[in-house]
């Protein structure tokens, strides 16, 4: 049955973020993510964790100045040095959350950027991060992601990023699949999960084209579940989706997983 890890940087936003974790426990999930935990103490997120029995799924590696529009370092030459920085942060919260997994964003090369040179800093950055992450059992994982959401993100197609991982060799390495990402840049999701199985590290889910909760929009996420059941994907699910009203009350789609779940 799938593992469902509710987003903390986008459900239960009706309360700041340390209180998030008390609504998702409330709400039947035995497991979180989240984007960025760097505004608070490692020690603190760890406590929230442990106070309410839940599991961490994943966070993301320092995107960079996010609010001046960065999303991520690996893919930017000349950056290695920053990468590093952010990585070297992110081992006090790995150290202390101990997710299965830690995703390392690509980020939006500058125009005229050149795509060896992109190429070479990410694979670069992947092989780092693996390597700094490989002592502790933690996995780095490698999203697509489409460019409607992230105009000029480097790494949009799932087979782009399985050739990237290959280039890396690195055994604990693999493909965070987002199927909202996915299905806007490429489509035949079944097909595509089938393909890249036994390379995934984490899922993620939500409603297509709005990234509303999962039981809206194109996408028939019922049949999606059960088919990573069969193929027997052990990892989280991530539901990172913007709700369309009150996160718990948007939850009736997944109140049968929770519940096969306890």
């Amino acid at each position: 049955m799938p593992k469902l890890a509710a987003n903390l940087s986008m459900l239960f936003n009706e309360v700041p973020f340390l209180d998030r974790f008390a609504g998702a426990a409330a709400a039947g999930f035995r497991g979180v993510e989240f984007l960025f935990p760097y505004e608070h103490a490692p020690a603190e997120v760890a406590r929230r964790l442990g106070d309410h029995g839940l599991a961490l799924a994943l966070f993301n590696l320092p995107p960079g100045d996010w609010a001046a529009g960065e999303r991520g370092l690996a893919a930017l030459p000349g950056r290695e040095a920053d990468f590093d920085a952010g990585l070297a942060r992110a081992m006090a919260y790995a150290e202390a959350l101990r997710p299965p997994c830690i995703h390392m964003m690509a980020g939006i090369p500058p125009d005229d950027a050149d795509p060896a040179a992109c190429r070479a800093a990410y694979v670069r950055n992947l092989r780092a991060a693996a390597a700094a992450l490989a002592p502790a059992g933690i996995q780095v994982v490698i999203e697509p992601i489409n460019r409607r959401d992230i105009p000029g993100y480097y790494l949009t197609r799932q087979d782009q990023a399985i050739a990237l991982l290959d280039q890396a060799g690195a055994v604990n390495t693999g493909l965070q699949m987002d199927l909202y990402h996915c299905q806007i840049v490429e489509g035949d999701l079944a097909t595509k999960i089938r393909a890249y199985a036994p390379r995934l590290g984490h899922v993620q889910i939500a409603g297509v084209p709005e990234r509303h909760e999962p039981d809206t929009g194109e996408v028939h996420y019922p049949y999606l579940l059960d088919l990573l059941d069969a193929l027997g994907y052990g990892g989280w699910v991530g539901c990172e989706y913007h709700p369309r009203g009150d996160t718990a009350a948007g939850l009736a789609w997944a109140a049968p997983y929770l519940n096969r779940a306890g």
